[in-house]
């Protein structure tokens, strides 16, 4: 199943974005700093997420930028690289990460790592740890952004055009890296052939994220992973196209096809919990807005009407629920009676039946064997 769709603008209010701890500017250190907070003085407010690879698919890093998007300047810092030793990968910022912020009106920096130690777990393999950004770039980064007066999609373009400066202080600072761990890193030849393909023009560099995305799609078309919790094994591609030309290739954990209705299912499931950590729910919504704002949706060529969903399961969960327009408020509090959800979640899962709601996609909450 081929599903294709377009996005050209993302209304959207969350309504489950995390209180940020706020830093003053003068005392900022990104790599101290918690994964999104707020970052201040006297005369500007930015809301500051960091990811600790330029790959989407470790450590939430969508649920680090969604805290943030309740706050009207939002900046996301992301290494540029990050190569983990010769034994470990090295990943590189995507096209679609940077039209997926700029969609999103989230300032981007690319940053680099200056320092790390040996990674001492597996002593079988070569590979370092603990990698810092360089703080005083990311600082000096946060002043331009603080005077520039356009939007984050025209300074995420300009800074991808201007990007051969980090990726040179990139491969120094990995040089130095190397001489002071005595771990082999990757060959620089490859970092040289990065900076080429986004340096030409942007075009290229779609092309070049999209040849390693479409790959990514097509592995994962085929992967169940450990906590999805299906109801079908059925995974589809999904191509969406946004304002920019770019394109994304992403991938629907379920998909129900009747009729002409669309519904595209994000599965989130926990073995042990009455619901899946507040990360994985996050990253989950994060995909909602990509869904929620999808237009010209069309399956097989044919033109679709689109429904989003989110489905969180659990073995504890007795008695399911779903709510698709409207929510009843009788029936949520029974469910969470006889499943005896504990008090510390039921505001949680309130919020987010009321941010379903608001945003126009479907929540389940399911017991599964």
């Amino acid at each position: 199943m081929e599903i294709t769709g377009t996005i050209t603008g993302i209304p959207y209010t969350p309504l489950l974005c995390k209180p940020l701890k706020e830093i003053n500017f003068g005392e900022f250190d990104v790599n101290a700093a918690p994964s999104a907070c707020l970052v201040n003085d006297s005369r500007f407010q930015f809301a500051v997420s960091k990811w600790v690879s330029p790959k989407r698919t470790r450590s939430y890093p969508f649920e680090r930028v969604y805290n943030t998007l309740n706050i009207a300047q939002k900046i996301t810092v992301i290494p540029i690289v990050k190569d983990e030793g010769i034994d470990g990968d090295r990943d590189y910022i995507q096209w679609d990460t940077v039209s997926l912020m700029s969609l999103l009106n989230v300032f981007v920096i690319f940053a680099y790592y200056d320092s790390a130690v040996v990674n001492s777990r597996n002593k079988d393999k070569q590979k370092i740890t603990k990698q810092c950004f360089n703080n005083s770039y990311v600082l000096g980064k946060i002043k331009e952004i603080k005077q520039y007066h356009s939007s984050a999609l025209h300074w995420n373009l300009n800074e991808l055009q201007n990007v051969h400066s980090v990726i040179g202080k990139a491969k120094a600072a990995y040089r130095k890296i190397e001489r002071n761990t005595g771990v082999p890193l990757h060959s620089t030849d490859g970092l040289d052939v990065f900076a080429r393909q986004i340096g030409q023009d942007v075009s290229t560099f779609m092309q070049f994220s999209r040849g390693k995305s479409e790959k990514a799609q097509a592995r994962e078309i085929v992967t169940v992973q450990p906590k999805e919790h299906l109801q079908t094994q059925t995974k589809a591609k999904i191509t969406i196209t946004n304002f920019l030309g770019g394109q994304y290739f992403l991938t629907a954990d379920e998909v129900c096809y009747k009729g002409n209705t669309l519904t595209l299912i994000e599965s989130k499931h926990t073995k042990s919990g009455w619901l899946p950590s507040i990360g994985d729910i996050k990253d989950g919504l994060l995909k909602m807005i990509l869904f929620c704002n999808l237009t010209e949706v069309k399956v097989d060529g044919k033109t679709a009407r689109l429904c989003p969903m989110i489905r969180l399961t659990s073995p504890k969960i007795k008695k399911s629920i779903a709510v698709h327009r409207k929510l009843n408020e009788k029936e949520l509090l029974q469910f969470m009676k006889i499943n005896g959800i504990p008090i510390r979640r039921q505001q949680f899962i309130h919020t987010l039946f009321d941010e379903a709601q608001l945003n126009n996609f479907s929540l389940m909450i399911e017991g599964v064997e």
